[in-house]
C-alpha cells in the first residue's frame, strides 16, 4: 500500500483552508495530518472530529482555553499557542504545509515550514510582498519547495511548463477588475463597504475582496510573481479578464501564448499543488464547454486603478518597500471595513506611508518586521485626522 501523504492546513478555518479540506475529501493517498486555526474554535473542532488529524492547533491562547480536548478524536492532540505551528510543521511525518493564514500574520509560520525544508503550498501572498527575497534564499539553503496556490500564479507555475525557462519572455497576470471595473471616479469616491465586498465572480475573505475591488491584490501578485519566478517586472503584465476563466497566461520567445483556464474556484490550485508533479481526479469543478462563454482580455486603466503603480514600484525597488506596503494596505482595509476612512482613501494612505518610510535595500528581518509595525501606526495615525 502507497504511503499517505500528510498535509498540515494552516489557517483550516479560514476561506482557502476550507476549501483544501474538501479537496482532501476527494483526494485519495492524501490526508490531513494537522489543521490550525485562531478564533473559529468550535469550527476547528468540527473539522478535527470530521478528519481525525494527528494534530489540531490552536493559536489564540484564549480561544484555545475553550476548547474541551475530550470532543476531539482518539489520537488527536490539541496543541495552542503561535509557537505550537512551529512542532507542527517540523513534525518528520509533514509531506507539505498548505499556508493560507491570511495576510502578515502568515509569514512566522511560512518561515518556519521553509526553514523545515518542506513542500509549501503558499497561498499567503503576503509573505512574499513582505519578505520575498529573504524566503527565497531560505528556500534554496534549506531545500524547501514553494508550490503556488494563488490561482494566478499556479496558473503560470503550469504554463511555464510548455517550455523552459529562458524561453520566457512575460508573465502575464489577469484580473477579474471587481466589482468597480466600470466606475467613473464620481462613483468610485462613494463606494460603500457593502459594495465593496460583492465580488462578481469570486467567493473570499473580507480583506482580499477589498483587495481585488482596489486592484491591491493584483499589485502584491506583482511583487510575489518577481520574486516566485525570479523575473523583473518589465516581464510581468497584468491583463483585466472579467470572466475569471483565464487564470493567468506565459509568453514565449517565439510568441507562443499559453494559458491555465477553469472555472473561478480555488480548488484546482490547491489541489494541484497538493499532487504536484502528478494530476488527480478530485472533486474540482470542471468548466462546461457545452455552453457559450465570452473571454474578455483588456489593459488596465492604472489611473482608476492606481494601487498597480505602487505594486510595480514595490517589485522594483524591493527592500523594504514591500514589508510598508503590505502593512498600509491591511491597516488601511481594516479601517475602510470600519468605516474609518474611504475606499479610494486606501491606496492613498498607502502611497503616503509607502513614500514616507526610511527605505533600506538589503533589510534583515527584524528591520521587516518593525517597519511591518512602523507602517500600521501611520495608517492609525492618518485615519485619525
Amino acid at each position: 500500500m502507497a504511503k499517505l501523504s500528510n498535509i498540515a492546513v494552516l489557517g483550516s478555518t479560514g476561506s482557502i483552508g476550507r476549501s483544501a479540506l474538501d479537496v482532501l475529501r476527494g483526494l485519495s493517498g492524501y490526508q490531513a495530518f494537522g489543521l490550525t486555526g485562531h478564533q473559529q474554535v468550535d469550527l476547528l473542532v468540527e473539522q478535527a472530529c470530521e478528519l481525525s488529524p494527528r494534530f489540531v492547533v490552536a493559536t489564540e491562547p484564549e480561544a484555545a482555553a475553550e476548547i474541551d480536548a475530550a470532543k476531539l478524536p482518539a489520537n488527536c492532540e490539541l496543541l495552542s499557542g503561535p509557537k505550537a505551528i512551529e512542532q507542527l510543521v517540523s513534525h518528520e511525518a509533514v509531506d507539505t504545509v498548505l499556508a493560507a493564514i491570511v495576510g502578515r500574520a502568515g509569514l512566522e509560520s511560512t518561515w518556519q515550514a521553509v526553514a523545515h525544508g518542506k513542500r509549501v503550498a503558499l497561498a499567503n501572498k503576503e509573505t512574499l510582498v513582505l519578505a520575498g527575497q529573504q524566503i527565497m534564499e531560505l528556500a534554496a539553503t534549506a531545500g524547501a519547495e514553494i508550490l503556488p496556490v494563488d490561482s494566478e500564479h499556479s496558473a503560470i507555475f503550469q504554463c511555464i511548463q510548455s517550455g523552459n525557462r529562458q524561453e520566457v519572455s512575460k508573465l502575464i497576470l489577469t484580473a477579474s477588475g471587481g466589482p468597480f471595473l466600470d466606475f467613473d471616479t464620481a462613483q468610485m469616491n462613494c463606494v460603500t463597504v457593502e459594495q465593496a465586498l460583492a465580488h462578481p465572480t469570486w467567493s473570499m475573505g473580507k480583506k482580499i475582496t477589498i483587495d481585488s475591488a482596489t486592484m491591491m491584490n493584483k499589485a502584491l501578485e506583482v511583487v510575489e510573481a518577481r520574486w516566485l519566478f525570479d523575473v523583473p517586472p518589465e516581464q510581468i503584465e497584468v491583463m483585466i479578464h472579467p470572466q475569471s476563466i483565464i487564470h493567468s497566461m506565459v509568453e514565449f520567445c517565439d510568441g507562443s501564448v499559453v494559458s491555465q483556464m477553469g472555472p473561478p474556484d480555488m480548488k484546482l490550485p490547491i489541489q494541484y499543488a497538493m499532487t504536484y508533479p502528478d494530476r488527480a481526479a478530485g472533486n474540482c469543478p470542471r468548466f462546461n464547454f457545452a455552453e457559450c462563454h465570452h473571454l474578455e482580455l483588456r489593459p488596465p486603466d492604472l489611473e482608476q486603478f492606481p494601487a498597480l503603480r505602487l505594486g510595480y514600484e514595490v517589485a522594483r525597488n524591493g527592500g523594504t518597500s514591500g514589508a510598508v506596503l503590505n502593512a498600509a494596505n491591511e491597516a488601511a482595509v481594516d479601517a475602510f471595513l470600519n468605516h474609518q476612512i474611504s475606499f479610494c482613501d486606501i491606496v492613498v494612505a498607502c502611497r503616503e506611508i509607502l513614500d514616507n518610510h526610511n527605505f533600506e535595500a538589503n533589510p534583515n528581518l527584524e528591520t521587516l518586521l518593525g517597519l511591518d509595525i512602523w507602517a500600521r501606526q501611520e495608517i492609525n495615525k492618518w485615519t485619525a485626522c
